[in-house]
């Protein structure tokens, strides 16, 4: 028994010491894992700690980066607890060659740990060799076939690596033997081609073979032709491919294939594919015509290396229920609003058709529904060979659906529907003990990544599907909870300042599909501003923000030159988007109140901005243009008892959140706030720039019970009413489907939008109570303070940094006792609140275990 006590204790001590070791963990470059190719000449490096010790820090760092076995630079051992964003400071990298690099930490309790594996990343290249080509044939006018480009190599020797550069005017999918490459989709992207066009690279070294090696890369009309933002052939007519592979042998030598005059052209089965209208594929043809190409000689001045994942397919939605409607149509019901295609098997006579057109909703009479999709046709046509079982599936287009109507006489199984949407990792979790409110997050989060397909897109079912930058800049800072979006959104930005106008102004949407006219509008152009500095605070990229700070910049002076005497009240505006209205009461918000605010918010966004980047020259200058403009807005539309002008909570929402009145008035001003929200009895009237900021300015002003208010009502306009109504994505209108169950204008009737789920910011923040120190950025300094309402008994969230998990746990037991459990990540900090007890508690990385007494809610 002694030797078995003994032998226990040792056990524990060993795994004790072993808990207490510091781990080094998820490493990045330039915030992904492993990337292919990198346009950065000093590439940024970050990492995560790992320990169950309590209060770790890191007290130094040692990055090495290696050339294969050569140390190619090394930072030696710095003094600092800084793991993001940690640049390359050594001699050139060469472009397209693969580095790795490793990490050595040293934390406060005398512990060492280095990587145990290595990352790796690969620069850019410059050198290209590849032609642009183009079909050799003469394209029809309209219902063009995808172009299909084919070339064979024969490798001589035993290969060693093989990396090829792919890009396209259009979209492409390229096979090697018959084999995809790579698993994205929709590639190369949505960039503002004509500026920025982003090539991918992938190792294709274990799709290669001895012998013969067939290379083919069929291409669409994506967002580059064809219709797209009420307008067709934006970037360009006709499709093309630049392909580029570098073969290295194991010998040495090396040899590359590119896309030249060497290449064939011809179609195939995909006689047709667009953005809108979907994809129709015709297994009956086999073969094709190959003619020859056309080689252009065109600058590669605009390619970019991509710096964000791609679209890929995630969740698969199989159990799905066969519906006969009242109107005698086969529907299939996937359960899910959401982004992306069916899949499926079919057997068949040659020449049977498989039509799939897509819709989100059943009308009253339970019939499907599709008028919301406006010109969008959505329809994916599928013919068979009459050989045996078939699979289909689209290549190049996406559709907004739960609900798929079918027209067929073939048989189908295997019957799924496949979610597209850009990868970038989730990093948020809530759950709440109203199941309502769960179902309202689970609405929330479809609704981003239905909409995060590549761009941040308004909806993703009709002809639209365009980056709204209103809606961006509304949920961007809910959008970092659920999920990493860095490297998502400085893709976005880069765009963004490529196409501000010279005056800058900034489009409507980006890319600019819409053209120079439509441009300017407050809330919508102030993405530049918000944008950027929200991914500086939430993930600390200071290199976003200073490579966007000429954007941010350009927009406040535009709207300056366009505000004589300081008060923007100029132009046309979106103003508060889709706010309430009723046949008895109006809840319009006076537009140049809102621009008013908006230029308030980006000038002191570009005020802090230029703190951070060390530019006092603009501090000071800035900081005198915002007194003019707070200054004007009082004298134009306060009252001296904090009555605002439109009397709306829109109003008051932005002059409260924007820090417009002064100080002794915003107690006023947010009672009437309140008062007004209570003449609604209980009910939001806010539209697309209120709804965002009114939870946390309620919140701020001390009114956190109103707050919860709004977010448990289930009646019209309110964000439970859809949910109420059967929703699984947030909507476009708070009454999209009204109580009668009829619809709203099919003019503007999105059922997939996320703007009204900004919500979710609140919730993350004050339900579950995880905040970010604004002394700090990067969660490096966390706040975690719950604040209880709603009869809500219980509250679960965790939130990914960039260190670690963030994790709450709280609920209310039998009795009144409050219990919280808090995770703290490694190499950060925090400051608890615990309801229940006064003050607050400052404690290091670790889990902690809290109770308290309170009184019931």
């Amino acid at each position: 028994m002694n030797k078995r006590l003994s032998l226990l204790f040792l056990i524990q001590v060993l795994y004790l010491q072993l808990s207490a070791q510091v781990q080094v963990k998820q490493l990045l470059t330039e915030g992904l894992k492993d990337p292919q190719s990198i346009d950065n000449a000093h590439p940024r490096f970050s990492w995560k700690l790992s320990t169950e010790q309590k209060n770790t820090l890191q007290s130094a760092y040692e990055i090495t980066v290696m050339d294969g076995k050569k140390t190619t630079w090394t930072s030696g051992k710095v003094s600092s607890d800084e793991t993001l964003h940690v640049p390359y400071e050594g001699a050139a990298l060469s472009p397209g060659k693969q580095y790795s690099w490793k990490v050595k930490v040293w934390d406060n309790h005398g512990h060492t740990a280095t990587s145990t594996e290595a990352a790796y990343f690969r620069m850019g290249i410059t050198a290209w060799k590849a032609k642009w080509i183009e079909p050799g044939y003469q394209e029809a006018a309209s219902n063009r076939p995808c172009p299909i480009f084919k070339t064979s190599f024969h490798p001589g020797k035993k290969i060693a690596s093989a990396i090829a550069y792919i890009t396209s005017h259009g979209l492409y999918e390229a096979q090697i033997n018959g084999k995809k490459v790579g698993n994205g989709f929709l590639t190369p992207g949505f960039t503002s081609y004509n500026k920025r066009l982003q090539y991918q690279v992938y190792d294709v070294t274990n799709l290669l073979q001895p012998g013969d090696n067939n290379i083919e890369v069929t291409v669409a009309s994506g967002w580059y032709r064809g219709t797209i933002g009420w307008g067709t052939d934006k970037y360009g007519k006709t499709l093309g491919i630049l392909y580029q592979m570098e073969v290295t042998y194991t010998d040495g030598s090396s040899e590359t294939v590119i896309s030249d005059g060497n290449w064939k052209s011809g179609t195939g089965k995909i006689t047709y594919s667009e953005i809108y209208n979907g994809e129709w594929q015709d297994n009956r043809i086999t073969t094709t015509n190959w003619s020859g190409v056309k080689v252009l000689d065109i600058p590669l001045t605009n390619l970019v290396a991509s710096v964000t994942p791609p679209v890929t397919k995630h969740e698969v939605f199989s159990n799905i229920k066969r519906i006969k409607t009242p109107a005698g149509e086969d529907v299939i019901d996937f359960g899910q609003n959401l982004s992306g295609f069916v899949h499926f098997k079919a057997s068949g006579n040659a020449g049977d058709s498989i039509i799939l057109e897509h819709g989100e909703i059943l009308d009253k009479k339970g019939n499907f529904y599709n008028a919301n999709l406006r010109t969008a046709a959505a329809t994916d046509i599928f013919v068979l060979s009459g050989k045996g079982e078939e699979y289909f599936e689209p290549h190049f287009t996406f559709h907004g659906f739960r609900y798929v109507r079918v027209k067929t006489k073939a048989k189908l199984t295997n019957i799924e529907a496949v979610a597209t949407y850009s990868d970038v990792p989730a990093t948020g979790i809530f759950e709440c003990s109203n199941p309502m409110i769960n179902q309202l997050q689970h609405n929330i989060q479809w609704s981003q990544v239905d909409n995060f397909v590549d761009i941040p897109t308004d909806c993703p079912q009709r002809d639209e599907r365009l980056g709204w930058t209103g809606d961006a800049q509304a949920f961007v800072q809910t959008a970092t909870f659920n999920r990493n979006v860095n490297t998502f959104f400085t893709k976005w930005l880069r765009d963004l300042a490529a196409d501000q106008l010279q005056n800058g102004s900034v489009p409507y949407v980006i890319p600019n599909v819409l053209g120079n006219d439509a441009a300017g509008s407050a809330g919508w152009g102030d993405a530049a501003t918000v944008v950027p500095w929200t991914m500086y605070e939430v993930y600390s990229d200071k290199r976003l923000l200073e490579n966007q700070y000429p954007s941010m910049k350009a927009w406040v002076d535009f709207i300056q030159l366009n505000s004589p005497k300081n008060m923007w009240a100029t132009g046309s505006h979106f103003g508060d988007w889709l706010s309430y209205k009723s046949e008895n009461r109006s809840a319009d918000t006076y537009t140049y109140i809102t621009t008013q605010c908006y230029y308030a918010l980006s000038t002191q966004l570009v005020i802090n901005a230029a703190r951070v980047l060390g530019k006092q020259e603009d501090v000071d200058k800035y900081t005198a243009l915002l007194k003019k403009i707070k200054d004007a807005f009082c004298a134009e539309y306060v009252t001296p008892n904090g009555r605002i002008m439109s009397n709306t909570q829109t109003s008051y929402v932005l002059a409260l959140a924007f820090d417009m009145l002064p100080e002794h008035i915003r107690p006023m001003a947010a009672k009437h706030l309140a008062d007004d929200i209570a003449s609604y009895n209980n009910h939001l009237t806010t539209g697309f720039l209120g709804t965002y900021l009114l939870s946390n300015t309620l919140t701020r002003f001390g009114y956190t019970d109103v707050a919860y208010k709004l977010l448990l009502q289930d009646t019209y306009p309110s964000w439970l009413y859809p949910v109420k109504m059967g929703a699984t994505t947030i909507w476009e209108r708070w009454d999209g489907m009204k109580t009668d169950s009829t619809f709203q204008t099919i003019e503007m009737n999105s059922f997939n939008h996320y703007a009204y789920g900004a919500i979710g910011d609140w919730m993350y923040k004050n339900v579950a109570g995880i905040n970010m120190d604004s002394a700090s950025t990067g969660f490096k300094k966390i706040v975690i303070r719950p604040r209880l309402g709603g009869g809500l008994t219980y509250a679960k969230a965790g939130y990914e940094s960039g260190y670690g998990k963030i994790g709450v746990d709280w609920k209310i037991k039998d009795g009144g006792t409050f219990v919280m459990d808090v995770e703290i990540p490694a190499n950060t900090t925090a400051v608890i609140y615990v309801p229940g007890k006064e003050g607050k508690q400052e404690v290091g990385s670790g889990k902690y275990h809290y109770e308290a007494v309170i009184s019931k809610n």
